[in-house]
């Protein structure tokens, strides 16, 4: 659409000065283009001292408007009274206003001639908003000392491929909530000291928050995303969450964002029809709306919407000192028939599905994260087939660096619902994902999504009885940490939540003083500390030569066996995994070494709840060709359970 005239000069507010600016030219050039990665230290609200006098500069993209004001605490909210001028052709209205500081409310009111447009809109680019309900933008600035140089120091070891990877995804809302204060949320800086003390006790080595960027609905979980730029309000400041990330890096723990650029709600004061024409998504419903979450998709071809969702991404890298990016429904940016029928989509120009613009946003976006971050993750969100998602751009992959294993997540949780006395039936459904689990750098989500709407918990997942439950559910762990791929599981899984999650409530922490629910924590963080210590378990991840069959075959009594292999030759580690409640004692399992294979965890054992069987600690390997294997170990195989042993 064709900008509209800007308002004559003698309209323009005598209270605006236009001869302050931090746009260049070049940045105005480089924000059309598609290109400039860096626009939130030029645009939005930025506090500064010209000529001595104190105030900020106000910037906004609106091609289409006629008349642009900034409208706040400190004019009345009175449109009449400071009136941006627009910057050549760039499409971006600006001007500076003196005297407003940090602390001030403010949103862009912006008028437009088509339909007398009238909308007052939060700053894309605000850094900083007023607690939702509310829905101004505040003046605000990014001044913070940080004290993590030394883990940023080792990030790239933390990050690597070859190193351990245990995430703990988290609701900041409804981790720990403070029931005598009518349950409210933990704050920022409540909240770091004691999730760090928990995860370290744990033994995660990250830490995956559901999106913090500012949100209307809390409901949404943060997924339905108005500030781009601006941690929530409901916990603090955004120097509040730089202390929570602050802290938890000071104690070793890595921090990965959800970002969503793959949609945006349709909240009046936020993106979308933004300044009179739909600017930031596509006018035709078949393209710029999602039928299932009745959002806005981005308009991934308009060169701005470009240089806007790169900016946030290097945003939350470059200020907030963010160890990872999470891209949320990637699966519904590639597709362009994502959740449609025939008939209410547009194919692309070659007349496919693909979303040709999307992919190019996301191959742009890996290379300029990786390039700007090399010691940070980017992470899919995606649930196809989609060919080379963790594979560099230069060889036609999308360049993340890792991406979730869906499919093995649907086939696991499937098969452990099954009563065991079925399972025979399903072993294919444990075994599927090795075909081709080293196409792509995967991690094994045992996510949110798998505890929400009507789903149940993993706990109440598990068939039989309350012991053969938790028995079930640290065995399902165990399968999970003896795969090839990083691990990944939310909040409350790790004692054995009884009750979905719930936003708007706690954790059910209660439960830990139970044995069952201690137990399983215990086993988790024992899980933890072997995968973290044993190299074997994590150096070849992504990589075949990390991995091998012993035994995949043994459907009749639902056992697989099989071996991780570390760097250097280092002894392997045997996995044995008895999915039925009936004990195997005596059940011959080959193995490549001779000598004394030690039990190195027992899912089984009383200290996690279990029954108490197992092999007084290890076996001796005997001399009989088994499996292709030049020994074999004679071992008691506990019910419902997992045993890693390792020759020593």
């Amino acid at each position: 659409m064709t900008p509209q005239p800007p308002i004559p000069p003698t309209q323009q507010s005598p209270a605006v000065r236009y001869d302050v600016s931090l746009l260049t030219a070049e940045d105005c050039y480089l924000f059309n283009e598609g290109s400039h990665y860096r626009i939130y230290e030029k645009m939005g609200a930025h506090v500064v001292e010209m000529k001595g006098v104190k105030g900020t500069i106000f910037s906004v993209w609106a091609p289409n408007a006629r008349q642009v004001s900034v409208i706040g605490s400190f004019n009345a909210w009175d449109p009449q009274s400071h009136q941006l001028r627009p910057r050549g052709n760039s499409g971006i209205w600006e001007g500076f206003i003196a005297g407003v500081e940090k602390g001030a409310l403010y949103k862009f009111r912006i008028g437009s001639t088509q339909h007398g447009y009238r909308a007052e809109k939060a700053d894309p680019i605000g850094l900083f908003a007023e607690r939702a309900p509310r829905t101004a933008s505040v003046v605000w600035n990014l001044d913070y000392k940080w004290e993590d140089a030394a883990f940023l120091q080792k990030r790239a070891d933390v990050n690597s491929l070859h190193a351990p990877m245990s995430i703990y995804e988290v609701h900041l809302g409804s981790w720990m909530r403070v029931p005598e204060e009518d349950n409210r949320s933990l704050s920022y800086r409540e909240i770091a000291p004691r999730l760090a003390e928990y995860v370290k006790k744990m033994g995660f080595t990250h830490v995956e928050l559901l999106p913090i960027m500012e949100h209307p609905f809390y409901g949404s979980w943060g997924y339905q995303t108005t500030g781009y730029f601006a941690p929530t309000s409901r916990y603090g400041t955004p120097q509040d969450f730089m202390y929570f990330v602050d802290y938890l890096h000071q104690h070793d723990i890595a921090v990965i964002l959800d970002w969503v650029p793959s949609h945006f709600p349709s909240d009046g004061h936020g993106l979308a029809f933004f300044d009179g024409t739909h600017l930031f998504e596509h006018a035709d419903s078949r393209q710029g709306f999602h039928p299932d979450w009745k959002t806005y998709i981005f308009n991934y071809g308009r060169s701005e919407v470009r240089s806007f969702l790169m900016s946030s991404a290097m945003f939350w890298l470059d200020k907030y000192h963010i160890d990872g990016l999470r891209v949320d429904a990637v699966a519904s940016m590639l597709y362009l028939d994502y959740s449609r029928q025939p008939g209410e989509w547009i194919p692309n120009q070659y007349g496919g599905r693909e979303n040709l613009e999307a992919i190019e946003f996301l191959r742009r976006f890996n290379l300029e994260v990786y390039k700007e971050h090399p010691d940070t993750q980017t992470f899919a969100e995606e649930s196809t087939a989609y060919p080379m998602v963790s594979r560099p751009t230069y060889l036609g992959g999308l360049g993340f660096g890792m991406k979730w294993d869906m499919g093995w997540m649907h086939d696991t949780l499937d098969y452990f619902q099954n009563d065991p006395i079925h399972r025979k039936y399903r072993q294919n459904m444990l075994t599927f994902r090795m075909l081709y689990s080293f196409q792509e750098n995967f991690v094994l989500p045992l996510s949110h999504d798998e505890v929400v709407h009507g789903k149940g918990s993993l706990i109440n997942k598990m068939p039989g009885d309350d012991w053969q439950k938790f028995a079930n559910l640290r065995l399902l762990y165990s399968y999970m940490f003896a795969q090839p791929g990083k691990k990944l599981l939310f909040m409350g899984c790790e004692f054995g939540q009884y009750q979905e999650w719930s936003h708007d409530r706690s954790l059910d922490w209660n439960l830990v003083e139970g044995p069952m629910h201690r137990g399983l924590m215990n086993f988790v963080e024992q899980l933890n500390r072997v995968y973290r210590s044993e190299n074997p378990l994590h150096w070849f991840d992504n990589d075949p030569r990390g991995f091998e069959w012993i035994d995949c075959n043994d459907a009749p009594a639902s056992v697989v066996s099989l071996l991780r292999k570390g760097k250097d030759g280092e002894n392997p580690i045997l996995i044995i995994c008895n999915f039925t409640p009936v004990p195997r004692v005596g059940y011959k399992v080959g193995v490549p070494l001779a000598g004394y294979w030690k039990e190195l965890l027992n899912s089984d054992a009383s200290d996690y709840g279990g029954s108490g069987m197992g092999n007084m600690g290890g076996a001796e390997a005997l001399a009989e060709e088994t499996h292709r294997q030049p020994y074999s170990l004679r071992l008691t195989l506990p019910p419902l359970s997992a045993l890693f042993l390792r020759k020593v």
